[in-house]
């Protein structure tokens, strides 16, 4: 019975540790914020996020969320292996009133940091203006 136990735990001890090795999916980003600097107004522009999943298990993004209608994402649908990279395309689409704006982008993900937020930030101007 002694065997027996001693056996069980020592299974027990090697799976755990084994398990504890393996990291979870993680983003690790080129960049997390944009500056798009000046934008003439009705001129729609255009920033990727590029990631690269930086942990042992495939990284899934399940919602991609903006701030407002006027920031529309796209991204990598399928999941993203160890080692391998995805990327979060945003087009900002500038009207009204020529002003300073920042956006914010949310991610929800199975990665260890299951929420991530991205920003893009810019000026829109006249369409005469420079």
């Amino acid at each position: 019975m002694k065997k027996l136990l001693l056996l069980f735990t020592l299974i027990l001890g090697v799976s755990v540790a084994t398990n504890a090795q393996t990291k979870p999916a993680e983003f690790k980003f080129d960049k997390e914020l944009h500056d798009f600097g000046k934008i003439p107004l009705n001129k729609a522009a255009t920033v990727e996020f590029k990631f690269t999943n930086v942990g042992d298990q495939p990284l899934i993004l399940t919602k991609v969320e903006t701030t407002c209608g006027c920031t529309v994402p796209e991204y990598t649908q399928t999941p993203v292996k160890k080692g391998e990279s995805g990327v979060i395309k945003v087009t900002y689409n500038p009207t009204g009133a020529a002003m300073p704006f920042s956006k914010s982008i949310t991610i929800t993900s199975n990665a260890k940091t299951t929420t991530k937020v991205l920003y893009i930030k810019g000026e829109t101007v006249a369409a005469n203006s420079k």
